[in-house]
């Protein structure tokens, strides 16, 4: 049965994401409860209710199950013990088996590489000399990554056969990591897809993204690549989604090689930065489509619109938002965060454009 408006949406995590579901949500009607550790989070700003309690927390879990209709997630850095508790006593979409393919690099890879979707080579490492080994098998280039919790270039540096192998392990900082070789692409693509509890899905179009420091700066949709390559994409996401029977959002982060060859980079079972372009360019936002997909409603609306290029709002050019309230081409989108540091993500533009095909 589906859950209906009135009804009262949990969300872990109190980031950027959190606060955009919240609010599709309560312009369907849909009360929201927000769970996280963090003073001033931006989703509890525009929530009806806000725990703040650590993820840990049993009785504050426990709690916060009770006052819910339904749990969705907008970070795989959520425990999933946590997930485990909350999934005793309310629905939680998407599920563990969703949580534990993102959260892990390795896992990630090793899951990818079951399903015979092609990936960038890697190894796992958990060593300096486990590092200098997997160096040398891959022959060249690479990187280095945490197996957890890295996001926005960080826990991350590059790796090549011969470098400084305890140097470099000590300075990731990590028990576990992945070295991943470099791959020469021509273009990074994503792709947002919704699905619902009875296996239907929905996506938007493949966009086009490109990174400065790790972080994503832009995201152009539609992407600059042919029709068959946009429906392989689409094609890897949903064979991806029902494999680990995601009831709610998965993005699939891509590489596009010279001859139109794709190799999966990174899965999210959440909203993605490369998704906000659809607030503003489709019917049915991602955020909107996450609610619409974990109450059970149709899956509806995730046409484009419009051409659209998302770019993020870092750190201090924040200051500078008056310029994109002056553009009719420009929609201005801040996250309420109360301090600028260098390459937080403090807001976006989306410059919408006539569709073009």
């Amino acid at each position: 049965m589906p859950i209906p408006p009135g009804s009262t949406v949990g969300i872990l995590g109190g980031g950027q994401l959190g606060r955009m579901t919240a609010l599709a949500a309560a312009a369907m009607g849909y009360r929201c409860h927000v769970f996280c550790p963090e003073a001033d989070a931006p989703a509890a700003e525009v929530c009806g209710r806000a725990t703040r309690a650590a993820f840990d927390d049993g009785r504050a879990l426990d709690g916060f199950a009770d006052a819910c209709d339904i749990v969705t997630w907008e970070s795989e850095n959520v425990p999933a013990d946590a997930l485990d508790r909350l999934a005793a006593h309310v629905p939680v979409r998407p599920g563990r088996r969703a949580l534990a393919a993102a959260c892990d690099r390795r896992a990630e890879k090793a899951f990818l590489g079951r399903l015979g979707i092609a990936t960038t080579a890697w190894a796992p490492v958990d060593s300096p000399g486990a590092l200098a080994s997997a160096a040398a098998a891959l022959g060249g280039p690479a990187i280095l990554k945490t197996a957890r919790f890295g996001y926005d270039g960080k826990g991350q540096r590059p790796f090549a056969p011969g470098g400084d192998a305890e140097a470099a392990w000590a300075a990731l900082g990590a028990a576990e990591a992945v070295l991943e070789a470099r791959v020469d692409f021509e273009r990074e693509l994503s792709v947002v897809l919704g699905r619902g509890q009875d296996g239907a899905t929905a996506c938007f179009d493949v966009v086009e993204n490109a990174h400065e420091g790790g972080i994503l700066r832009t995201a152009r949709a539609p992407a600059r690549i042919p029709a068959a390559t946009a429906a392989e994409a689409r094609g890897i996401a949903a064979r991806i989604a029902e494999a680990l029977d995601v009831v709610g959002l998965l993005t699939v982060e891509l590489f596009a090689l010279a001859g139109g060859r794709l190799l999966v980079n990174e899965i999210a079972p959440r909203p993605h930065n490369s998704g906000h372009w659809t607030v503003d360019a489709c019917p049915t936002s991602q955020f909107e489509l996450l609610v619409r997909a974990v109450c059970g409603l149709p899956l509806e609306g995730t046409e484009r619109l419009a051409d659209a290029v998302t770019t993020n709002i870092l750190g201090g050019e924040v200051e500078g938002w008056q310029a994109p309230l002056a553009d009719p081409a420009c929609r201005l989108h801040l996250y309420g965060k109360a301090q600028a540091r260098p390459g937080r993500k403090m807001g976006h533009v989306t410059r919408l454009a006539p569709r073009r095909d």
